[in-house]
């Protein structure tokens, strides 16, 4: 199999590495480096992305960037960004020890784990603690280590991130973050500090931590699926807290995401809950058919049906949700088909979606000409 990923949205600082720096509303091929265009390739397992730049990580630990890379957050940059065309390249990792195993991103930095769970980096901007490297650093384009993290004995099964916060969850069931905190996003504090320059663990949650999600100013840790354990953390802005639903509507989730102002949860049987903002249109549509995967991305979310087509809903001013159907009348979506199976090459399927700030990510296996 050859996968080839497909991009469209926002692409002003070229985040989406299709060649250019102009929006789109159809998926289009990204380009990655030359010789990663060869057959067999390594497949991509999971898309990050920041407010201008975007990661791409593949099934063998490589990593690729796309977008700004002037906050750092693409590593270190040679040549000059100046003659750099607008594609994807190769993040320069060797400061790791260990090829990466997962990737988020804040609006200006990026964060990786590696060293088989064992190590944090993080690169880029972090004016409010993002990068979790102490008072003293705010910006690094070289991926640093974050000193002592995670503790002795313990490796990080999640990462998640958003705007301006991030959380690992380690296999002891404990759930740690940094960066802005003033909401209560990283838990409640004596201080109530607005930056948390360090991770720091997340007291008083009852449960074993399995997975996190982070919203611009809020935080979503989940436990045991079969108990639908979780707490929403931080700002209640748009009843993200308050409008909850019981443990009982989530039990057997499949899969979970957050949006800056959502939460969205793939039930066991295919539907998808969601809570939260709805000024345009985030909240799941309905006649929603059974959904298999979902990626969901700062204010539109992505699914994959059953039947094989990719839909889009929510705000999609910059064609990240498929051609506006009538222009100057909104750009809110409500369940746009923006990929489908059967107008793929015989054999060949979906296998990988990602959403970012107002992009959108779509990966196919094609089979191989023997």
């Amino acid at each position: 199999m050859t996968q080839v990923l497909f991009a469209l949205g926002s692409n002003g600082s070229g985040q989406l590495g299709i060649g250019h720096k102009e929006d789109v509303s159809v998926p289009k091929p990204v380009l990655l480096p030359e010789e990663e265009c060869l057959s067999p390739q390594p497949s991509i397992t999971a898309i990050a992305a920041g407010g201008n730049h975007t990661l791409l990580l593949t099934s063998a630990g490589t990593l690729y960037w796309a977008g700004d890379p002037s906050p750092g957050a693409c590593g270190v940059i040679q040549p000059s960004n100046s003659t750099l065309a607008p594609q994807f390249h190769t993040v320069d990792l060797t400061s790791l020890f260990s090829p990466v195993q997962l990737i988020a991103a804040t609006w200006e930095a990026s964060i990786v784990v590696a060293d088989g769970g064992r190590g944090l980096y993080t690169f880029g901007l972090g004016l409010k603690g993002e990068l979790g490297l102490g008072t003293m650093i705010v910006r690094t384009p070289i991926p640093s280590l974050i000193k002592d993290f995670p503790p002795a004995g313990t490796r990080i099964l999640d990462l998640a991130a958003s705007m301006s916060h991030a959380v690992a969850v380690l296999d002891d069931g404990s759930a740690w973050g940094w960066g802005a905190g003033r909401k209560g996003q990283l838990g409640e504090v004596p201080e109530l500090t607005a930056v948390v320059d360090a991770p720091r663990r997340i007291e008083g949650l009852g449960f074993s931590v399995m997975r996190a999600e982070c919203g611009k100013e809020f935080t979503c840790l989940f436990g045991d699926r079969e108990k639908g354990e979780f707490v929403v953390l931080g700002s209640d802005k748009w009843g993200i807290k308050t409008d909850a639903p019981g443990a009982e509507e989530i039990t057997g989730w499949k899969d979970v995401g957050a949006s800056w102002g959502n939460v969205f949860v793939l039930r066991g049987d295919g539907s998808v809950l969601s809570w939260g903002r709805n000024d345009h249109g985030q909240l799941t549509p309905s006649n929603l058919p059974r959904v298999v995967q979902m990626a969901v991305g700062s204010e539109h979310v992505l699914i994959l049906s059953e039947e094989g087509d990719v839909r889009a809903w929510g705000w999609g001013e910059h064609g990240n949700c498929g051609p506006i159907p009538n222009e100057g009348g909104g750009a809110d979506q409500k369940g746009s088909v923006i990929a489908s199976s059967k107008y793929v090459p015989e054999g060949a399927k979906i296998t990988v979606m990602g959403a970012g700030c107002a992009t959108s990510w779509v990966g196919i296996d094609i089979p191989t000409p023997s």
